[in-house]
């Protein structure tokens, strides 16, 4: 989602890095870029026209003519705009005062009503509540067995009196819901309604009745993130029609432009309140205006990232892995390794998580191939060890590895290269749990120093010459650093994600150093 969009932008703020002042020229430039970018993320064409307009206003003024780095001003205006048209502030759910409260889901066939219907059910159980889905879509074939089939998956209770498939009364069927709520003490109701392949009298007048006759609390207008331009179209038809309290995006990972995400809010003044972005009942959470700019301009979503750490993670577990990783490298082993990833897996796609992170829109191709059947293998090759060589894996020599890629179905050099380099991970973990910095990295402020100073300057590999520019040479030093911490091994021999051997993960990439530190 939102790929399109974030390397234009990407690209476009390139182009004002090293600039010490910005004339008018320079903003007019950005403001086409940006404008452009937009339109071709298929975002409402008066959204552009009022996001350039308050760019502009605010790059052309104070701000930013008196900023020490104005072309960072320029970046926090767009960021701060965009969070605008999103919606601004977080929008939550508004609950009965008096139970149960009642939940309404409108939108065109397709959309993906009933499938959200379980992931909202499923959402707002992990909240403990105790939710009932209530099958009022009685006119598309099936759609009856299917919300039934969402609720099992779910987890959550289901309500549906009627087969469906043009037989019964969707009216009554969710006036009765609520006494059937009531009695079964369930706190909050979600009625998933019909919906059509285009905007007709019949589905509004179907969607207006059953609201009138629940008097719903949210009416969540449901829209397909995929189909453009149409999405503000129809979220103005069903304003009018239904009148909505928020929007739901669906299908979220589905469309690199996602213009409709940030038309929809702006154009109909009514908030995004949740997105979904995969196929499996998790897939599903809030929507944060602040995290998805963040996201859209590449800043990564630090907050989401941390959140889904701490729903897996329990303070007990991360206290009981900090204090071994405190008492030395050894303290560490294969066995707590593999915990660490299976609780990884528990979050999430592994690729999704990286997308969170800073700065990964430079490598998103290599992001997007990584398999999670990689942590798969990492865990056939741990599980096939005697648990003495999980303890400790120095004994682990050449017959020993020939045993263990046998068992694990794999390759003895994927076997040497996994234990060479969670040699390399426990170490740098373990400097970095002591407060000793990362071995081999310069001193950062409040981890610690990264060794003696010799007071020499290190060696220059033959034919490496350092750029004049600062920022360059900077982080061309930060490479070269990182290449060391990681081991004269690391580079050496093709290898995928999580250290497979040549052709079991994607072709010369490395995960960043922030995540080997969190495998």
């Amino acid at each position: 989602m939102f790929d399109t969009l974030s390397d234009r932008l990407a690209a476009t703020f390139k182009n004002l890095r090293g600039k010490g002042r910005l004339s008018e020229a320079d903003i007019d430039a950005t403001a086409r870029e940006i404008r452009i970018a937009l339109l071709e993320a298929d975002v409402a064409l008066p959204v552009v026209r009022a996001f350039i307009k308050q760019v502009k206003e605010r790059a052309l003024g104070s701000e930013v003519s008196g900023a020490l780095n104005p072309a960072q001003q320029i970046i926090k205006i767009v960021n701060e705009e965009l969070i605008n048209i999103l919606g601004g502030e977080t929008r939550r759910l508004r609950f009965a005062k008096t139970g149960p409260t009642v939940i309404m889901l409108a939108g065109l066939q397709g959309a993906g009503k009933t499938t959200l219907a379980g992931k909202l059910g499923h959402w707002l159980k992990k909240q403990k509540h105790t939710p009932l889905l209530v099958a009022c879509d009685l006119q598309r074939p099936n759609a009856v067995n299917q919300l039934n089939i969402v609720a099992e998956r779910a987890g959550v209770a289901f309500y549906g009196p009627e087969p469906g498939n043009g037989v019964g009364d969707p009216v009554k069927v969710a006036r009765d819901s609520i006494e059937y709520a009531k009695q079964k003490q369930h706190d909050i109701v979600i009625v998933d309604t019909a919906g059509r392949l285009g905007i007709d009298a019949e589905l509004m007048q179907q969607a207006a009745d059953i609201r009138a006759a629940i008097n719903p609390d949210e009416v969540l207008f449901v829209v397909d993130a995929m189909i453009g331009q149409d999405a503000v179209t129809t979220a103005q038809a069903f304003l009018e029609g239904v009148d909505f309290t928020g929007v739901v995006l669906s299908k979220l990972d589905g469309d690199a432009r996602g213009g409709a995400a940030l038309s929809v809010a702006h154009v109909t003044g009514r908030q995004i309140m949740f997105a979904s972005n995969g196929e499996k009942v998790d897939d599903f959470d809030a929507f944060h205006p602040d995290r998805m700019a963040s996201r859209i301009l590449g800043m990564g979503d630090m907050l989401s990232l941390i959140e889904k750490a701490e729903q897996t993670f329990s303070q007990a577990e991360a206290e009981k892995m900090a204090a071994k990783l405190r008492g030395g490298p050894k303290a560490f082993t294969l066995d707590d390794f593999l915990s660490q990833l299976e609780q990884v897996q528990k979050m999430g796609s592994i690729s999704k998580l990286l997308g969170m992170l800073p700065g990964m829109g430079q490598i998103r191709d290599q992001i997007n191939n990584i398999d999670d059947k990689d942590v798969n293998r990492v865990g056939a090759i741990i599980k096939s060890m005697t648990p003495l060589e999980r303890t400790e894996p120095e004994l682990i020599n050449g017959s020993r590895r020939a045993r263990i890629a046998k068992g694990a179905g794999v390759g003895v050099g994927e076997v040497k290269n996994l234990v060479e380099r969670f040699f390399d991970a426990r170490k740098m973990m373990s400097a970095m749990a002591s407060g000793k910095g990362v071995p081999g990295m310069p001193g950062i402020p409040g981890m610690g120093g990264g060794g003696k100073k010799s007071g020499k300057k290190p060696a220059q590999a033959k034919g490496k010459r350092k750029s004049g520019n600062p920022l360059k040479r900077a982080q061309q030093e930060q490479e070269a650093a990182a290449r060391k911490a990681l081991g004269p091994g690391a580079g050496a021999e093709p290898g995928g994600a999580f250290g497979l051997g040549a052709g079991q993960g994607p072709a010369d990439f490395e995960l960043p150093k922030e995540i080997k530190d969190l495998l």
